[in-house]
């Protein structure tokens, strides 16, 4: 159920990480939920077709749980039916990092937050989906907050 990356390695080994929104260990357990944490910091995963934003169709962005940095826009999800949020782009390309992951015996590409290193979920390519990339970001809907856009006067 939960991978075995941790994005925060280098933080509990008292090195400086080059994230710019970087926090110690300490400091994530006191900013997050339990929940929040298993996932954000240790790569864990939620349970598929349980999060809040995964059948969300509103306008808006969403943007990292633990750091706040936007990371997608809600013109970029589609439905995947995968039981996680999907989307076919990330906002900005230096928003998000994406990292080999050789976890459960198979290679994927994991996603973070460029910002602060937090744990997203995973890219997938050439699935067949038709939409402009051919790429599915699957992304744990508690990784993210969503903020509406603003209503048109």
């Amino acid at each position: 159920m939960f991978g075995f990356t941790r994005p925060s390695d280098s933080a509990d080994s008292g090195e400086q990480t080059a994230y710019p929104k970087a926090r110690t260990d300490e400091q994530w357990r006191e900013v997050l939920s339990p929940q929040e944490y298993q996932v954000l910091r240790l790569a864990g995963t939620e349970r598929a077709y349980t999060g809040e934003h995964t059948g969300n169709h509103e306008v808006g962005v969403y943007s990292c749980r633990a750091c706040g940095t936007e990371l997608f826009r809600s013109e970029q999800k589609f439905d995947s039916h995968c039981g996680w949020p999907s989307f076919y782009s990330a906002l900005a390309g230096d928003r998000v990092e994406e990292i080999e992951d050789r976890s459960f015996g198979s290679v994927r590409t994991e996603v973070r937050c460029a910002a602060c290193g937090s744990h997203m979920g995973h890219v997938f390519a050439g699935e067949g989906y038709d939409t402009p990339t051919d790429l599915r970001y699957c992304i744990n809907s508690i990784s993210m907050r969503f903020e509406p856009a603003a209503p048109e006067a």
